[in-house]
């Protein structure tokens, strides 16, 4: 059966042919099949030489109508900072007793901040937080003293993104119950998002393509220029 759905989901992506947003995440809402809420996904390339550290392309956005998923945020931090975390609804606040249980193989989180007053502590995980993308970052804005500010937009949708080897950017854009304006609403601030963090070094058209597609669907194309400039 998932054979044929998915045949029959690749047949619809190759009968489409508008490249608005709007048409192209309502295609995508249309083609799902499944029973359960699946994610929506957004993926970009980029034109750049992802080889290069000063190409890379990193950063965060608030989503307008969030990602419809619950983020559990883990924050590091003491004194007053902890507080305000907690009244925030941090799921997680701490310092040295939460870094010792994720060296003890504990990561039952999906982001993390941090103050910067503890990051030379928090150093002490980077392993094994980095290559999960879990390490607080000041680019990305978890590295802050106002724990308050992030971890309200953490739960409301702000969420991070950076380049992978292909130089591709992901993310997702909401789930197929919000329906095309919702998540057309999400895609055009993740895009803009994206195109704001244009390395200086990249050269040539920056955002080549981008694609959205359902969790267990067929990638379906935008046009960028529809969005923003490429």
């Amino acid at each position: 059966m998932a054979g044929k759905m998915h045949r029959q989901a690749l047949e619809k992506s190759k009968e489409f042919s508008s490249n608005s947003p709007k048409e192209t995440l309502d295609a995508v809402v249309k083609a799902a099949r499944v029973k359960f809420d699946e994610s929506v996904d957004a993926d970009i390339v980029l034109g750049i030489d992802a080889s290069k550290g000063e190409q890379v392309v990193r950063g965060s956005v608030l989503l307008p109508h969030g990602t419809g998923k619950k983020v559990r945020v883990l924050v590091f931090a003491r004194g007053e900072h902890e507080a305000q975390a907690s009244a925030a609804g941090a799921d997680y606040v701490g310092c040295e007793d939460l870094i010792e249980k994720i060296e003890s193989g504990w990561m039952e989180f999906d982001v993390a901040v941090a103050t910067p007053d503890v990051m030379g502590l928090v150093g002490k995980v980077a392993r094994a937080l980095g290559p999960r993308g879990l390490l607080p970052n000041k680019k990305v804005g978890t590295v802050t003293f106002d724990v308050e500010s992030i971890v309200t937009d953490l739960k409301k949708g702000r969420v991070s993104f950076r380049n992978d080897k292909g130089g591709v950017v992901h993310a997702p854009v909401g789930r197929v119950s919000f329906g095309a304006d919702k998540l057309n609403d999400n895609l055009v601030a993740f895009v803009k998002a994206v195109q704001s963090c244009k390395p200086a070094a990249a050269k040539g058209k920056y955002i080549k393509k981008i694609t959205v597609s359902s969790t267990m669907g067929i990638g379906f194309p935008v046009a960028s220029e529809d969005i923003v400039a490429g």
